[in-house]
């Protein structure tokens, strides 16, 4: 019901589908690229970078394209140094648009080769050693299908007596995989989004009339969402509301209503999703003071 929705209103109120990347084609043999952003928390980013070293996947045939933020450090370029020698690894230090997750994404994007793009974060956890194997023999096995969507489970955190949880098929960069053409059609994702960019890639997927498949026997793990406060989900709304141009109204004001469905569940101080609603919250909160806020708040 939700495609057919965005489908219908898309028809009445038509914008450009593309997004801001030029995504070059596949070569030299590569069949999947890993694309992982980050900055800081090399002891996470390490764990994910053993995740893909213990895959019984050729060498040859994939790539971990390795984005640091604010233009990479010593620290992290000497990971990506250590790690070359097990595997196949090109580091990539952000060159601008610092903390805008859009770009950063678009920019891993188009030093990919892959016929297929798996984009993973720096604190997800890969235990199936046959995992891109897997992955690789879903996509060959059914041709109709853009994206595939392996299943998360959380890495339980406890914050203040109360668990909190994510949808386990949520269709995110966490570990989401596309085929490069599909990305290639709809032009990655929009540069300026501070957050969010993912969700707002995943609407414009749908309107394409893009098929995406729910894989089970594909497993992830990732910790819970956690809002220490306003200030990060803030500036992904008032990011949101700088590109507000883009779309017709109604489209926009779809969007918004979206990313911040949660607020409500902040006002529940027993629940379990309080951290899916501060987020909630905090967007909608950033997306209103954009009205006034014209500079916007940095994060990243």
């Amino acid at each position: 019901m939700r495609e057919n929705l965005l489908k219908t209103i898309y028809r009445l109120f038509p914008f450009d589908l593309r997004g801001d990347c030029s995504v070059p084609l596949s070569s030299d043999g590569i069949k999947i690229s890993c694309i992982i952003n980050f900055y800081g928390r090399l002891d996470l980013l390490s764990g994910i970078l053993y995740s893909l070293y213990q895959q019984n996947f050729p060498r040859s045939s994939f790539e971990v394209i390795l984005v640091e933020d604010r233009g990479g450090t010593s620290e992290g370029m000497k990971m990506a140094e250590d790690f070359t020698e097990f595997l196949p690894i090109v580091y990539a230090p952000l060159d601008a648009n610092f903390g805008r997750m859009g770009y950063s994404r678009n920019f891993g994007l188009a030093r990919s080769r892959g016929e297929y793009v798996l984009f993973l974060d720096d604190d997800t956890v890969i235990l199936q050693e046959d995992f891109l194997s897997k992955l690789l023999d879903v996509f060959q096995s059914n041709p109709n299908v853009d994206a595939l969507v392996p299943h998360g489970s959380a890495s339980f955190g406890l914050v203040k007596g109360k668990y909190d949880f994510h949808d386990p098929y949520f269709m995110t960069s966490r570990c989401t995989a596309y085929r490069r053409s599909v990305l290639a059609e709809l032009g990655g994702f929009v540069d300026d989004f501070i957050g969010q960019e993912d969700v707002e890639y995943v609407v414009r997927f749908f309107i394409a009339g893009k098929k995406v498949l729910n894989v089970s026997e594909l497993e992830y793990y990732h910790p819970p969402l956690l809002v220490g406060n306003f200030r990060k989900p803030m500036a992904v709304g008032q990011s949101f509301f700088r590109v507000r141009k883009r779309y017709p109204f109604l489209v926009w004001m779809l969007l918004l209503i979206n990313c911040s469905r949660h607020a409500p569940l902040y006002l529940i101080p027993w629940g379990r999703f309080r951290e899916m609603g501060r987020f909630g919250l905090g967007f909608l909160l950033g997306a209103v003071s954009g009205l006034w806020n014209k500079k916007g708040l940095q994060y990243g």
